[in-house]
């Protein structure tokens, strides 16, 4: 209940303080396009029904962890009854009764590993195999597989060959909780692989706060410099949303790499949390990121609180709060109000045409 009433009081600060008059929409609203795919969902499990997955008990016990299972849309104790694949079961549900997103990449979670290439459990925080995605992906034909994998891993290579073999569409990276330095000159075997295989790699940008902890100088914005000048294609997760590195914006490093490296993307994953107001105006807005953002939504953070449409009522009518706020569906939600925000149809269009580009082409405008 507490921390409800200060999430109440961070929206009216907003609404009050930060933004004095009716600003309306961030750009021109423009139609909404079919079959939307969501580029950015996450899955997990507590190791139940022998996933392979698991949750430190560092982060058991802090008080995200409920939060996540709530908007889950499960309990513990219903995991360990059915096995954690019930997660991903009614994720599917969940999508498949969205009238706007038709199809979500699910993403593994790959952990830290030691210095003999092997998934080091002890300092891991959580972990959701790709074996453990691929099959949920096999049972819905709602999900596309997004694998994972640290480049310290002794096979890592290997297991590229193994998640593109099994439909994989990219790579999902968390630097600062899988302890991976993308700039080291090491990992560019597994660079190459990618861009044999025609992965492009999402990595996260910019603080990361989901979890107990975090290195956050992983995830500094240039140490992308390495992929991409090897023809990776890169989705930065967040427009490396918050946090500074060397005195500069994690945004604004971004930025300066979007002029630079023609295979930069970045995702709208999360940018109308709480935590994030005014990022989505930035990346919509910003002439750096025209023609490289695809739609992203974050779930299951979308599905709680912090995903409040509240929060932008200088921004939106009336009407349009109601209707977002009515919407039962947490995908709905998120596209109406990234949509009545002024999110064009290019974005929530790309993210579906971005698996299809050539292998050949990995450095595309």
């Amino acid at each position: 209940m507490v921390g409800r009433w200060r999430i109440l009081l961070f929206i009216i600060l907003i609404l009050f303080v930060h933004v004095p008059s009716f600003a309306g929409p961030y750009r021109p609203i423009e139609p909404l396009p079919p079959g939307i795919v969501d580029i950015h969902c996450h899955v997990a499990g507590i190791g139940a029904g022998n996933s392979g997955c698991f949750v430190s008990s560092k982060l058991r016990g802090s008080w995200k962890f409920k939060i996540y299972l709530r908007a889950f849309g499960v309990s513990q104790s219903e995991l360990e009854e059915k096995g954690d694949g019930l997660i991903a079961d009614r994720t599917s549900e969940l999508l498949s009764q969205s009238t706007f997103v038709k199809k979500a990449v699910l993403l593994a979670l790959d952990g830290i590993v030691g210095k003999d290439g092997m998934l080091d459990t002890n300092r891991t925080e959580i972990y959701v195999p790709n074996e453990f995605v691929a099959d949920a992906v096999a049972r819905h034909n709602n999900l596309l597989f997004g694998a994972s994998v640290n480049p310290y891993r002794k096979d890592g290579l290997e297991r590229l060959d193994w998640a593109k073999a099994h439909g994989a569409v990219l790579v999902k990276w968390i630097p600062s909780i899988m302890e991976i330095d993308p700039s080291d000159p090491r990992i560019i075997p597994f660079y190459r692989k990618l861009v044999e295989l025609n992965l492009p790699l999402l990595s996260h940008a910019g603080q990361e706060r989901s979890f107990t902890s975090a290195a956050d100088g992983f995830c500094d914005p240039d140490k992308l410099r390495l992929p991409l000048s090897l023809g990776v294609r890169v989705i930065a997760a967040h427009i490396a949303s918050t946090g500074r590195y060397h005195g500069e914006r994690s945004s604004d490093r971004l930025a300066r790499l979007m002029r630079e490296y023609p295979n930069l993307y970045s995702d709208i994953s999360s940018l109308t949390l709480i935590n994030k107001h005014y990022y989505l105006k930035e990346a919509l807005t910003r002439p750096e990121f025209k023609e490289r953002l695809l739609y992203g939504s974050d779930f299951p953070l979308i599905n709680t609180a912090l995903a409040s449409p509240w929060q932008y009522g200088l921004q939106l009518s009336p009407k349009q709060l109601i209707e977002i706020s009515k919407a039962k569906n947490p995908w709905d939600a998120d596209v109406l109000l990234k949509h009545y925000l002024g999110t064009p149809t290019e974005i929530f269009a790309r993210s579906g045409q971005f698996f299809a580009q050539d292998a050949s082409k990995p450095s595309l405008p």
